[in-house]
């Protein structure tokens, strides 16, 4: 980081030494105010696009219309580089249909979203240009929207999810009318985008302060349009010997509360693990949600593709959902199904939910520590075996391919992790005799 710093100073000072004004802006001065490390380092200037282009031949223009440019000097150390600007009306609920370059600095604070991220810096000398109030707020942890609060959510839905990023990332109150313009439009967000309304809840999920995340994600009302799954966990019962905290709703608020910038299918796997428990409720000798990790995990699958979330980070989350419960049969597990079990893809992400759902509920974790035990034990070798046989020595066999191979190399399969069987003889003999049953 110290080195996109240098980047930043040196190209600030290339601008100024041909006559721009040029100074950091943004998040990055937000950050370095609050003694965190900046994650990178934008430039606001007065020099247009293409006098950025002149002095910087390097630099690759990323926003035509916005007059952003990107400065790499190596994978990782870079700057973006932006032309003062103002905007007009934003039609689409998302961007400015014109922008004006301008020469002053205060024109284009005023053109941005929150007060804290409105902020200029020079800085060698660290001082501040703050036009909009931005240091005050920051020093009373307050996110306020610059000007017009109504207006700043009219020009893009999606700051609306920002505030609460900011507010929760950083620990901050959200102020009172710019709360009241997020609730009055919240209704609007579904114009935006899925991919961007993802990444969003994502980076709140997993930037730090998920539980207050999904606490104003509800008390700003964009919780029911975005997520109403997840909103319908709000007062549903669970049965006390297993869940001392209460409702579905309080049970996964303690659950993120515990995340420490987690990845992000673990976060959406906490999130989602009981979302089938509201449809699935019922009373019977006690309170009971039969099937609930099934019929949460087809229910994920549909929240995620909505979301247009990958179908690797789908299958993933899924598979955190399906498999949550299994975790209390776990002594009772044959080897070979507890090692299979073991072995799933990112099983430590399903090991971490499971730590999670226990400390958020009864607090009894032998299931947890059986599986640590049985992780060292079984060691990597003996949860994956090299295969004995393939379909290709059955082949070779004089077998014909068939639905009947996968039973056979299966239960062979089986029998290995058991230990019933360690040779490419007894392998093929057992093998053998299940195709002949199957005929």
């Amino acid at each position: 980081m110290e080195s996109s710093l240098r980047l930043a100073i040196e190209t600030i000072g290339t601008l100024r030494s041909h006559g721009f004004t040029a100074l950091l802006v943004g998040g990055c001065v937000r950050d370095r105010l609050l003694g965190i490390a900046p994650k990178d380092f934008d430039i606001a200037t007065s020099a247009l696009p293409s006098e950025i282009a002149r002095l910087f031949p390097r630099s690759q223009m990323v926003g035509a219309h916005f007059g952003v440019s990107l400065l790499v000097e190596t994978p990782g150390i870079e700057v973006e580089i932006a032309t003062f600007r103002s905007e007009g009306a934003y039609s689409d609920g998302r961007r400015p249909d014109d922008v004006a370059f301008v020469s002053d600095p205060s024109l284009d604070a005023r053109r941005r979203d929150f007060t804290i991220n409105g902020l200029f810096e020079e800085p060698l000398s660290g001082e501040i240009f703050d036009y909009v109030g931005g240091r005050a707020d920051l020093f009373d942890k307050r996110i306020r929207a610059i000007g017009d609060a109504v207006r700043r959510f009219e020009e893009d839905h999606l700051r609306m999810l920002r505030a609460v990023r900011f507010a929760a990332r950083l620990s901050f109150n959200i102020e009172e009318s710019t709360l009241a313009a997020i609730q009055h439009q919240a209704r609007q967000i579904s114009r935006i985008s899925a991919e961007r309304i993802r990444d969003e809840l994502t980076r709140i999920l997993t930037e730090g302060n998920a539980r207050r995340g999904l606490e104003l994600l509800d008390a700003a009302g964009l919780l029911l349009p975005l997520l109403p799954e997840v909103k319908a966990f709000q007062g549903v019962e669970q049965p006390p010997e297993f869940h001392p905290e209460g409702d579905v709703w309080t049970h996964v608020l303690l659950m993120l509360e515990q995340l420490r910038k987690p990845a992000p299918a673990l976060a959406w796997g906490v999130l989602l693990h009981d979302v089938g428990k509201p449809p699935t409720f019922r009373r019977a000798d006690r309170i009971r949600f039969d099937g609930h990790a099934e019929v949460g995990a087809a229910m994920s699958e549909k929240i995620l593709e909505r979301l247009k979330f990958p179908s690797s980070e789908v299958e993933q989350i899924c598979s955190l959902v399906a498999n949550h419960m299994r975790f209390k049969d776990i002594h009772k597990m044959r080897v070979s199904t507890l090692k299979r079990f073991l072995r799933l893809p990112h099983f430590e992400e399903h090991l971490e939910l499971h730590r999670l759902d226990c400390l958020s509920s009864n607090r009894r974790t032998e299931a947890y520590e059986y599986a640590q035990s049985k992780l060292t034990e079984f060691g990597k070798e003996e949860l994956r075996p090299p295969g004995l046989i393939t379909g290709d020595d059955l082949i070779a066999a004089g077998y014909r391919p068939g639905p009947n191979f996968k039973q056979a190399l299966g239960s062979v399969e089986t029998a290995q992790l058991e230990g019933e069987i360690h040779s490419k003889e007894q392998a093929l003999a057992l093998a053998f005799q299940i195709l002949k049953e199957l005929e």
